[in-house]
C-alpha cells in the first residue's frame, strides 16, 4: 500500500479513486467492513482504493481537554487499511487550520488530489469546521460532482451503536469480551519485552514486562490473555496484570504477562499481547504469601477459561 503524509493543497493530484473517509481508530469491525466494500467497489469499477484518514486524532486539536485515549497507533491502522484492501492511504497533519475548513473547502480539495469516482462513509459521518458537515451535505456535494456517495450504518452485533469511543468504554470497564465483539477480535497491546523489578520470578511466576505503544489500557487487573510468540511458537495462554501492583512499594504501571509452561528468554522480544476475559480486579494483599497464593488460582482459573473457549 502506498502512503502519502501531505496536507491536501501540497500533494499532487494522483486520482481518480474510490475513496473512504475518516479517523478509523481501532480500526474496528465496522470500520473494517466500510473499507472492505470501498476496495470491493474500487475493483468493480477498476479504480484505485484509497483511505483518506488523519493525525494527530482530530480532537486532540480542536478540543485537547477531551482527547481520546488511542486504541492504536498510526502504523497499525496503516496495516489494518492495507490488510483491508486499500491500494493508498492518505495521512492528513490534522491542525488548527485544517480544522477550520468548511466542509464544502475540504471536499473540493479531496476532489482536486484524489478525483473519487465514489465516496464510502459511515452513516453517522461528520467533518468540515465545527462538525458541521454531514453525509447529507456529503451527498448533495457528490450530486454536483459526478461523485456517487455511498453509506453504512455501523451497528454492533447487540444492535447497539458500533464506535471507537464505546469500545475504550468497554476496556475501561474491563469488559474484554465486549470490545472483542466490537473490535472483531481481542483488544490487543504490542510491544517489547523490557527488564522489570523480576518479582514474579521470586514469587515462582515469571513474567514478561511489556512496554506497551498503544494509549488505551483495560481496567487494572488479571486478564486471560493470547499471547502472539513471533519466534517462540505461534500463539500461548498468558496471564496478564495491568496495574500498579500496590502490594508492594514505589507503584508504577505496569502490564506484565505469565506464560504458564514457557521458560524462555523474551527480553528485546516483540509481543502482541491480546486481552479475552478478566479473571478479577486490583487488588492490595496484605502479604506476599499471601499474593503467591492468589496469582496460583489466578493461573489456574485462566487455564480452565482458556480450555473451555478453544476452538
Amino acid at each position: 500500500m502506498e502512503v502519502w503524509r501531505h496536507e491536501l493543497e501540497s500533494a499532487p493530484a494522483s486520482g481518480p479513486f474510490v475513496v473512504t473517509l475518516g479517523t478509523f481508530d481501532g480500526v474496528h469491525a465496522g470500520h473494517r467492513e466500510l473499507l472492505q466494500i470501498a476496495a470491493a467497489r474500487a475493483r468493480l469499477l477498476s479504480r484505485r482504493a484509497a483511505v483518506v484518514t488523519f493525525d494527530p486524532h482530530p480532537t486532540l486539536v480542536v478540543a485537547p481537554q477531551r482527547k481520546p485515549k488511542l486504541l492504536m497507533t498510526l502504523e497499525q491502522r496503516l496495516a489494518a487499511f492495507e490488510a483491508a484492501g486499500m491500494d493508498t492511504a492518505w495521512v492528513i497533519p490534522f491542525s488548527r487550520t485544517f480544522s477550520e475548513l468548511s466542509p464544502e473547502a475540504f471536499l473540493d480539495r479531496i476532489q482536486q488530489v484524489l478525483a473519487p469516482v465514489e465516496i464510502h462513509v459511515g452513516r453517522a459521518f461528520q467533518f468540515g469546521r465545527d462538525r458541521s458537515g454531514t453525509v447529507e451535505t456529503l451527498a448533495a456535494w457528490g450530486a454536483a460532482h459526478g461523485c456517487e456517495v455511498r453509506t453504512l450504518a455501523l451497528r454492533a452485533p447487540d444492535g447497539g451503536r458500533l464506535s471507537s469511543t464505546r469500545i475504550r468504554e468497554a476496556l475501561d470497564a474491563g469488559e474484554a469480551e465486549v470490545a472483542a465483539a466490537l473490535l472483531g477480535h481481542p483488544y490487543a497491546l504490542t510491544g517489547v519485552v523490557v527488564e522489570g523489578d523480576r518479582r514474579g520470578r521470586h514469587l515462582g511466576f515469571p513474567t514478561a514486562n511489556l512496554a506497551w505503544e498503544q494509549e488505551q489500557l483495560p481496567a487494572f487487573g488479571v486478564y486471560v490473555t493470547k499471547v502472539l510468540l513471533p519466534h517462540q511458537g505461534g500463539v500461548r495462554l498468558g496471564l496478564t496484570n495491568v496495574g500498579e501492583k500496590p502490594t508492594f512499594e514505589g507503584r508504577r504501571l505496569t502490564v506484565e504477562t505469565h506464560l504458564p509452561g514457557f521458560d524462555g528468554d523474551l527480553y528485546g522480544t516483540r509481543l502482541t499481547v491480546g486481552f479475552l476475559h478478566r479473571i478479577r480486579g486490583e487488588v492490595k494483599f496484605a502479604s506476599v504469601d499471601e499474593l503467591r497464593v492468589q496469582i496460583a488460582q489466578d493461573v489456574a482459573e485462566g487455564k480452565v477459561w482458556w480450555k473451555a473457549h478453544q476452538d
